[in-house]
């Protein structure tokens, strides 16, 4: 399995979650600086832009000026790129900053997923300091093998006082929900994973109460699941408990901006951001994320600113998202706090 990224824990980027520093590519911010750290969440759109960005624009890696910054270096190290996803999944352009450019980019988003952005209107395509826009966003949008039940009762989740919907597979369910289940271990009733099933796409949900980086989690799930000799069916007796989850964020990347790029004109990132809106609930997923990358040219110096196995995941959990084809996830998240995400569907 090729080399994770690894990515220093920053403190500002979602609204509501952290995202930690570790050896995959993950580099996102948290998303309230007040938020608890124990939730994560990690998508792949902002290393797109920046390695179209640097490819393409700096025609190398990015440094600052009089600026070390190991966020920029591990997000040079490229280890995660559009090779990991399937051309219908994603769109990347950038150009010179110009009205064209934003009805280009409005019009190619329409075409090929139907979407709108929420990204293009923060940027001020007149201002003459503008120089370049990257954008990109991440489509996906996929049913599961089979529809699960939705349970009528709601649970909590890690001994929450709030009670939380539920879908999955119990006694009573029938047999052909199996077919959307494959089971990747059970070694204990506090160490599992499954992947649930779609047609091109899977959804891994690890069971654990680890709370290291995605990295380390997913390598552990990986040789978890090589060695593990028992059935990898999900049969008779089996059961299965999955909370509807929900989220809604926007991500900026300070840390980022305001510095001198050497090797340019004199460029700066203005801007970094990221969204994500991601849901998942008994029939399938629904997953959209954008990355949009502001560069300006600098006129003046910018401050630094025994009864059959329970697949029960009604406690900490992790989830990743892979194409079944590639090696690496596009998505990941860990579920300690289920409040932070709860379903906003029907």
């Amino acid at each position: 399995m090729k080399k994770l990224l690894t990515i220093l824990f920053l403190t500002a980027i979602f609204a509501g979650f952290s995202i930690a520093a570790q050896k995959y590519p993950e580099m996102l911010a948290s998303i309230s600086q007040n938020s608890p750290q124990q939730n994560k969440i990690w998508v792949g759109t902002f290393q797109l832009v920046w390695n179209e960005f640097s490819d393409n624009i700096v025609k190398g890696p990015v440094k600052f000026k009089d600026f070390e910054s190991d966020i920029a270096d591990e997000l040079n190290k490229q280890e995660f790129k559009k090779s990991e996803l399937s051309e219908n999944a994603f769109y990347i352009a950038y150009g010179k900053t110009s009205a064209a450019l934003k009805e280009h980019i409005e019009k190619a988003i329409m075409e090929k997923f139907g979407e709108t952005s929420e990204l293009l209107n923060r940027v001020n395509w007149t201002d003459k300091s503008n120089a370049y826009i990257v954008y990109a966003m991440l489509k996906k949008d996929f049913k599961f093998a089979a529809k699960f039940d939705a349970f009528r009762t709601k649970e909590k989740f890690n001994y929450s006082k709030e009670k939380y919907k539920y879908f999955g597979i119990d006694k009573e369910s029938p047999s052909y929900m199996y077919k959307a289940v494959k089971v990747l271990f059970y070694n204990s009733p506090f160490d599992y994973a499954v992947a649930l099933q779609g047609q091109n796409d899977e959804v891994i949900l690890y069971r654990t109460e680890k709370n290291s980086s995605f990295k380390n989690i997913y390598e552990s799930l990986q040789e978890r699941t090589r060695k593990y000799k028992g059935t990898k069916e999900f049969v008779a007796g089996d059961r299965l408990k999955v909370p509807y989850l929900s989220v809604k964020q926007e991500v900026s990347y300070p840390q980022l901006c305001g510095k001198e790029i050497l090797n340019t004109d004199n460029l700066y990132i203005a801007q970094a951001l990221q969204t994500v809106d991601f849901n998942m609930n008994n029939s399938g997923i629904r997953l959209k994320s954008e990355a949009l990358m502001d560069i300006k040219t600098m006129s003046m110096p910018i401050p630094v600113d025994a009864w059959g196995r329970n697949f029960y995941f009604n406690k900490t959990f992790y989830l990743f998202m892979k194409e079944k084809t590639k090696e690496l996830p596009y998505y990941a998240m860990r579920v300690q706090d289920l409040s932070l995400y709860k379903y906003q569907g029907e």
